[in-house]
């Protein structure tokens, strides 16, 4: 396999576990207003876990993707998961100006995914002769 392929496959490898981060953000977001402040055992126990899970999934994604996107987008996936699914799960309220605001979010992470595309990212040659 390519140099170029193998950075591929490690970099949509990165972008899966950093997605799948943030589905663990939500379940454990979720079970936390779901352990009431943690005096509920379950989902407690749920909490803790899925906040392990989030921090290994997270990290394993930030050893390729930058920090500081890998952060925002992960932030973004568990702040709308968890505003979204907590309407949907817990009955908590989501206006229409919450709605709108979340789905700014969205775009933001959908741009920042799109802004670190290998295809938009410059050669290395470009940047020695620059």
């Amino acid at each position: 396999m390519s140099n170029t392929a193998s950075n591929q496959t490690s970099t949509s490898r990165a972008w899966v576990m950093l997605l799948l981060a943030g589905a663990f953000e939500i379940v454990y977001a979720l079970s936390v207003a779901g352990s009431q402040a943690f005096t509920v055992l379950s989902w407690s126990i749920s909490a803790i876990v899925f906040f392990l899970l989030t921090l290994y999934a997270l990290s394993v994604a930030l050893k390729t993707i930058d920090v500081g996107i890998g952060y925002a987008v992960w932030a973004g996936i568990g702040a709308v998961g968890s505003a979204v699914f907590g309407s949907v799960l817990l009955d908590q309220s989501l206006t229409l100006p919450q709605a709108f605001w979340l789905a700014v979010i969205i775009a933001g992470v959908i741009w920042l995914k799109l802004a670190s595309s290998e295809k938009l990212q410059p050669e290395k040659s470009e940047l020695v002769a620059s």
